[in-house]
Protein backbone atom coordinates (compact mmCIF):
# COMPACT_ATOMS: atom_id res chain seq x y z
CA UNK A 1 0.00 0.00 0.00
CA UNK A 2 1.25 3.24 -0.58
CA UNK A 3 1.08 6.50 1.38
CA UNK A 4 0.17 10.30 0.43
CA UNK A 5 3.66 10.98 0.97
CA UNK A 6 4.99 8.29 -1.21
CA UNK A 7 3.41 10.25 -4.19
CA UNK A 8 5.84 11.92 -5.71
CA UNK A 9 8.49 8.85 -5.68
CA UNK A 10 6.49 6.95 -7.74
CA UNK A 11 7.47 6.51 -11.19
CA UNK A 12 5.79 7.49 -14.23
CA UNK A 13 6.96 6.18 -17.15
CA UNK A 14 5.61 8.37 -20.66
CA UNK A 15 5.86 6.23 -23.83
CA UNK A 16 7.70 9.01 -25.99
CA UNK A 17 9.38 7.62 -29.17
CA UNK A 18 7.07 6.59 -31.37
CA UNK A 19 7.39 8.46 -34.54
CA UNK A 20 3.69 9.51 -35.64
CA UNK A 21 3.48 9.08 -39.44
CA UNK A 22 -0.17 9.59 -38.96
CA UNK A 23 0.02 13.77 -37.76
CA UNK A 24 3.30 13.58 -40.22
CA UNK A 25 1.40 17.25 -40.64
CA UNK A 26 3.59 17.83 -37.31
CA UNK A 27 5.67 15.03 -36.41
CA UNK A 28 7.64 15.51 -39.57
CA UNK A 29 9.39 18.77 -37.44
CA UNK A 30 9.13 17.29 -34.08
CA UNK A 31 8.14 14.45 -31.72
CA UNK A 32 4.29 14.15 -31.57
CA UNK A 33 4.74 14.79 -27.33
CA UNK A 34 6.30 18.20 -28.36
CA UNK A 35 3.24 19.26 -30.30
CA UNK A 36 1.72 22.37 -29.30
CA UNK A 37 -1.42 22.46 -27.29
CA UNK A 38 -2.18 25.75 -26.53
CA UNK A 39 1.12 27.39 -25.74
CA UNK A 40 2.66 24.10 -24.05
CA UNK A 41 3.96 20.82 -25.89
CA UNK A 42 1.34 18.30 -25.41
CA UNK A 43 3.92 16.35 -22.96
CA UNK A 44 3.55 18.97 -20.69
CA UNK A 45 -0.34 18.88 -20.16
CA UNK A 46 0.11 14.94 -19.40
CA UNK A 47 2.38 15.81 -17.15
CA UNK A 48 0.87 18.19 -15.37
CA UNK A 49 -2.26 16.33 -14.68
CA UNK A 50 0.33 13.73 -12.87
CA UNK A 51 1.86 16.74 -11.29
CA UNK A 52 -1.63 18.01 -10.31
CA UNK A 53 -1.95 14.51 -7.73
CA UNK A 54 1.75 15.10 -6.39
CA UNK A 55 3.57 13.01 -8.57
CA UNK A 56 6.65 14.72 -9.63
CA UNK A 57 9.46 11.46 -10.74
CA UNK A 58 8.43 11.18 -14.63
CA UNK A 59 10.79 9.21 -16.78
CA UNK A 60 10.52 9.69 -20.53
CA UNK A 61 10.90 6.96 -23.03
CA UNK A 62 12.85 8.25 -25.64
CA UNK A 63 13.07 7.31 -29.50
CA UNK A 64 12.18 9.60 -32.61
CA UNK A 65 13.71 13.22 -32.91
CA UNK A 66 14.02 12.51 -28.85
CA UNK A 67 16.67 15.18 -28.48
CA UNK A 68 13.85 18.55 -28.57
CA UNK A 69 11.90 16.32 -25.56
CA UNK A 70 16.00 16.69 -24.11
CA UNK A 71 16.36 20.49 -24.86
CA UNK A 72 13.03 21.52 -23.86
CA UNK A 73 13.42 20.43 -20.11
CA UNK A 74 17.27 20.97 -20.38
CA UNK A 75 16.45 24.51 -20.81
CA UNK A 76 12.81 24.72 -19.18
CA UNK A 77 14.04 27.26 -16.13
CA UNK A 78 15.23 29.30 -18.76
CA UNK A 79 12.88 29.81 -21.07
CA UNK A 80 10.31 29.75 -17.46
CA UNK A 81 12.03 32.32 -15.22
CA UNK A 82 13.54 35.87 -15.39
CA UNK A 83 17.42 35.58 -15.64
CA UNK A 84 20.51 37.86 -15.82
CA UNK A 85 23.01 36.77 -18.40
CA UNK A 86 26.48 38.33 -17.73
CA UNK A 87 27.93 37.51 -20.85
CA UNK A 88 31.44 37.68 -19.86
CA UNK A 89 31.61 36.05 -16.62
CA UNK A 90 29.12 33.30 -18.24
CA UNK A 91 27.23 33.30 -15.66
CA UNK A 92 23.56 33.07 -14.89
CA UNK A 93 21.01 33.90 -12.42
CA UNK A 94 17.52 32.94 -11.55
CA UNK A 95 16.09 36.40 -10.53
CA UNK A 96 12.11 34.48 -9.69
CA UNK A 97 10.33 31.72 -9.54
CA UNK A 98 8.33 31.86 -13.01
CA UNK A 99 7.15 28.59 -12.53
CA UNK A 100 5.69 25.53 -10.29
CA UNK A 101 7.57 22.60 -11.68
CA UNK A 102 9.50 20.77 -9.50
CA UNK A 103 9.52 17.69 -11.25
CA UNK A 104 12.51 14.64 -12.02
CA UNK A 105 12.59 13.80 -15.11
CA UNK A 106 14.47 11.35 -16.31
CA UNK A 107 15.50 11.55 -20.39
CA UNK A 108 16.25 8.08 -21.00
CA UNK A 109 16.82 6.88 -24.67
CA UNK A 110 15.18 3.88 -25.47
CA UNK A 111 15.59 3.34 -28.96
CA UNK A 112 14.83 4.60 -32.29
CA UNK A 113 12.68 1.51 -33.23
CA UNK A 114 11.67 0.02 -29.80
CA UNK A 115 8.27 -1.00 -29.41
CA UNK A 116 6.20 -0.02 -26.33
CA UNK A 117 7.38 -3.15 -24.11
CA UNK A 118 10.89 -3.06 -25.28
CA UNK A 119 10.77 0.88 -24.10
CA UNK A 120 9.09 0.18 -20.86
CA UNK A 121 11.40 -2.90 -20.51
CA UNK A 122 14.84 -0.61 -21.01
CA UNK A 123 13.73 1.47 -17.65
CA UNK A 124 14.40 -1.98 -15.24
CA UNK A 125 17.81 -0.53 -14.79
CA UNK A 126 16.39 2.21 -13.17
CA UNK A 127 13.67 1.34 -11.74
CA UNK A 128 15.60 -1.19 -9.83
CA UNK A 129 17.06 2.24 -7.96
CA UNK A 130 13.92 3.37 -7.01
CA UNK A 131 11.97 2.43 -3.98
CA UNK A 132 8.34 1.45 -5.20
CA UNK A 133 7.38 -2.09 -6.62
CA UNK A 134 4.95 0.38 -8.45
CA UNK A 135 4.79 1.88 -11.75
CA UNK A 136 2.26 4.42 -13.67
CA UNK A 137 2.28 5.14 -16.95
CA UNK A 138 0.62 6.26 -20.54
CA UNK A 139 1.42 7.31 -24.21
CA UNK A 140 2.75 10.95 -25.16
CA UNK A 141 -0.28 11.79 -27.07
CA UNK A 142 -3.29 11.70 -25.38
CA UNK A 143 -5.12 13.76 -22.69
CA UNK A 144 -7.43 13.01 -19.51
CA UNK A 145 -8.94 13.98 -16.37
CA UNK A 146 -9.07 11.31 -14.96
CA UNK A 147 -8.73 10.57 -11.10
CA UNK A 148 -5.35 9.49 -10.69
CA UNK A 149 -5.35 8.65 -6.81
CA UNK A 150 -8.31 6.90 -7.20
CA UNK A 151 -7.07 5.00 -9.98
CA UNK A 152 -4.07 4.04 -7.31
CA UNK A 153 -6.41 2.95 -4.61
CA UNK A 154 -8.23 0.90 -7.16
CA UNK A 155 -5.05 -0.91 -8.52
CA UNK A 156 -3.97 -1.43 -4.71
CA UNK A 157 -7.52 -2.54 -3.67
CA UNK A 158 -7.66 -5.64 -6.37
CA UNK A 159 -4.22 -6.85 -5.66
CA UNK A 160 -3.62 -7.96 -9.50
CA UNK A 161 -0.59 -7.17 -11.18
CA UNK A 162 -1.51 -4.76 -13.52
CA UNK A 163 -4.38 -2.14 -13.84
CA UNK A 164 -5.39 0.04 -17.22
CA UNK A 165 -7.89 2.90 -17.70
CA UNK A 166 -10.82 2.02 -19.96
CA UNK A 167 -12.60 4.68 -21.95
CA UNK A 168 -15.37 5.11 -24.20
CA UNK A 169 -13.99 7.44 -27.81
CA UNK A 170 -15.63 8.75 -30.10
CA UNK A 171 -13.72 7.00 -32.60
CA UNK A 172 -12.81 3.24 -31.33
CA UNK A 173 -8.95 1.93 -31.76
CA UNK A 174 -9.10 -1.15 -29.07
CA UNK A 175 -11.04 -3.80 -27.46
CA UNK A 176 -11.68 -5.16 -24.02
CA UNK A 177 -13.63 -7.67 -22.86
CA UNK A 178 -14.55 -6.59 -19.04
CA UNK A 179 -16.27 -9.33 -16.39
CA UNK A 180 -16.25 -8.35 -12.77
CA UNK A 181 -13.89 -5.53 -13.52
CA UNK A 182 -11.44 -7.98 -14.77
CA UNK A 183 -10.26 -7.96 -18.38
CA UNK A 184 -10.82 -11.29 -19.82
CA UNK A 185 -9.94 -10.60 -23.50
CA UNK A 186 -7.78 -7.92 -25.13
CA UNK A 187 -7.24 -6.96 -28.32
CA UNK A 188 -5.50 -3.78 -29.77
CA UNK A 189 -7.16 -2.06 -32.85
CA UNK A 190 -9.14 -4.70 -34.34
CA UNK A 191 -11.17 -3.92 -37.58
CA UNK A 192 -14.04 -3.46 -35.54
CA UNK A 193 -15.17 -3.05 -31.91
CA UNK A 194 -17.55 -1.51 -29.63
CA UNK A 195 -17.54 -0.67 -25.95
CA UNK A 196 -14.91 0.10 -23.79
CA UNK A 197 -11.10 0.53 -25.08
CA UNK A 198 -7.65 0.74 -23.82
CA UNK A 199 -7.03 4.45 -22.71
CA UNK A 200 -3.57 3.75 -21.77
CA UNK A 201 -3.10 5.44 -17.86
CA UNK A 202 -1.48 1.88 -16.13
CA UNK A 203 -0.56 0.95 -13.25
CA UNK A 204 2.03 -1.76 -13.03
CA UNK A 205 3.99 -3.93 -10.55
CA UNK A 206 7.10 -3.88 -11.74
CA UNK A 207 7.09 -7.87 -11.95
CA UNK A 208 4.79 -7.34 -15.49
CA UNK A 209 8.38 -6.23 -17.29
CA UNK A 210 9.55 -9.84 -16.94
CA UNK A 211 6.80 -10.72 -19.19
CA UNK A 212 8.50 -7.93 -21.60
CA UNK A 213 10.73 -10.01 -24.34
CA UNK A 214 12.77 -7.13 -25.59
CA UNK A 215 12.84 -4.24 -28.06
CA UNK A 216 10.60 -6.05 -30.05
CA UNK A 217 7.47 -6.75 -27.62
CA UNK A 218 4.86 -4.78 -28.65
CA UNK A 219 3.14 -3.79 -24.92
CA UNK A 220 0.25 -3.84 -26.26
CA UNK A 221 0.50 -7.98 -27.84
CA UNK A 222 1.43 -10.59 -25.71
CA UNK A 223 2.00 -8.56 -22.56
CA UNK A 224 -1.37 -7.86 -22.40
CA UNK A 225 -2.73 -10.86 -23.95
CA UNK A 226 -0.97 -12.60 -20.97
CA UNK A 227 -2.08 -10.56 -18.11
CA UNK A 228 -5.76 -10.82 -19.57
CA UNK A 229 -4.89 -14.41 -19.88
CA UNK A 230 -3.62 -15.17 -16.28
CA UNK A 231 -6.36 -13.00 -14.91
CA UNK A 232 -3.78 -10.11 -13.74
CA UNK A 233 -5.39 -7.09 -15.78
CA UNK A 234 -7.52 -5.02 -14.10
CA UNK A 235 -9.56 -2.63 -15.79
CA UNK A 236 -10.63 1.30 -14.31
CA UNK A 237 -13.60 2.51 -16.37
CA UNK A 238 -13.47 6.21 -17.04
CA UNK A 239 -16.31 7.78 -18.07
CA UNK A 240 -14.76 11.33 -18.28
CA UNK A 241 -13.27 13.11 -21.25
CA UNK A 242 -10.58 11.37 -23.11
CA UNK A 243 -8.94 12.51 -26.01
CA UNK A 244 -5.79 11.04 -28.55
CA UNK A 245 -3.92 13.04 -30.69
CA UNK A 246 -3.18 10.97 -33.49
CA UNK A 247 -4.35 12.83 -36.56
CA UNK A 248 -4.30 16.44 -37.65
CA UNK A 249 -8.05 16.61 -37.26
CA UNK A 250 -7.61 15.56 -33.50
CA UNK A 251 -5.02 18.29 -32.66
CA UNK A 252 -7.13 21.15 -34.05
CA UNK A 253 -9.93 19.69 -31.85
CA UNK A 254 -7.65 19.93 -28.40
CA UNK A 255 -6.47 23.24 -29.55
CA UNK A 256 -10.25 24.48 -30.01
CA UNK A 257 -11.00 22.85 -26.67
CA UNK A 258 -8.10 25.03 -25.03
CA UNK A 259 -8.81 28.20 -26.89
CA UNK A 260 -12.15 27.72 -25.45
CA UNK A 261 -11.21 27.42 -21.85
CA UNK A 262 -12.90 24.49 -22.29
CA UNK A 263 -10.31 22.21 -22.04
CA UNK A 264 -11.29 19.20 -19.79
CA UNK A 265 -8.27 18.10 -18.85
CA UNK A 266 -6.84 20.89 -17.49
CA UNK A 267 -7.42 20.23 -13.78
CA UNK A 268 -4.60 22.21 -12.39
Amino acid sequence: MYKEADIANIPVAILCGGKGTRLKEETEFRPKPMVMVGDRPMIWHIMKTYAHYGFQNFMLCLGYKGEMIREYFFNYDWNHNDVLLELGDKKVTKLNNGHEENWKVWLIDTGQETMTGGRLKRLTPYLEKMDSDILLGTYGDGVCNVDITKLLDFHYSHGKLATMTAVRPTSRFGELAIEDNLVTYFQEKPQTSAGWINGGYFVLHRKVLDLIQGDATVFEAEPMKTLAALGELAVYKHDGFWQCMDTYRELELLNKLYAANQASWKIW
